[in-house]
């Protein structure tokens, strides 16, 4: 047989068991890490509650994620009649535009959880667990928001939430198509330091 032959094969097949162990790679979903336990509201913590609109909610949610990432990665989240987070995803050198569409669902902790509907990735058709997964592995993410791939939706823990003080927020209604989200303010009863 020829040496172009046998080169020419052997390129072929590394060049297919590349592609292979990437696409293994991707795909491969692992278990997601366990969401944290909700912090106890002390008894004698006051309670202020706030409402607001998708336009306050959009606002405040975005200067929240500019002042977390660490690194360039552009991620903007706009809230309509559900939540979209836009990125973009580089794939072999390529930037491919991402769009997330997500439904809040408020826990029974006050936090949120955004359970993936639909999305938008290029011309591409991924399943939403392998670009949420890629989407974890590929940027730091404030510890804030957890990205379990396998369960398809994001968890955004609020007692995380750097807010000024001991002061914690927890989403007591969130209703987009209505227009109407109602949060609660935590304060708890030594902060003047008393």
């Amino acid at each position: 047989m020829n040496l172009w032959k046998v080169g020419f094969f052997l390129l072929a097949g590394s060049i297919l068991a590349g592609i292979i162990y990437i696409i293994v790679m991707i795909g491969g979903v692992a278990d997601s890490e366990a969401l944290p336990k909700a912090k106890e509201i002390p008894s004698t913590a006051s309670v202020l509650t706030v409402q607001s609109t998708k336009k306050d909610l959009e606002g405040i949610a975005n200067s929240f994620i500019y002042r977390a990432m660490e690194e360039d990665m552009d991620i903007q989240l706009a809230v309509e009649d559900e939540i979209i987070l836009s990125s973009e995803l580089i794939v072999f050198s390529y930037r491919l535009p991402v769009k997330m569409h997500f439904n809040p669902v408020v826990l029974d902790d006050g936090n949120l959880m955004l359970k993936q509907s639909s999305l938008e990735l290029g011309q591409l058709n991924l399943p939403p667990s392998t670009v949420l997964k890629v989407l974890k592995d590929s940027s730091k993410l404030p510890p804030w928001m957890i990205v379990r791939p396998k369960e398809e939706e994001i968890f955004i823990d609020l007692d995380d939430l750097p807010i000024s003080g001991d002061l914690k927020v927890r989403a007591k209604e969130v209703n987009l198509k209505e227009d109407e989200i109602i949060l609660e303010i935590v304060i708890p009863e030594n902060m003047g330091g008393k």
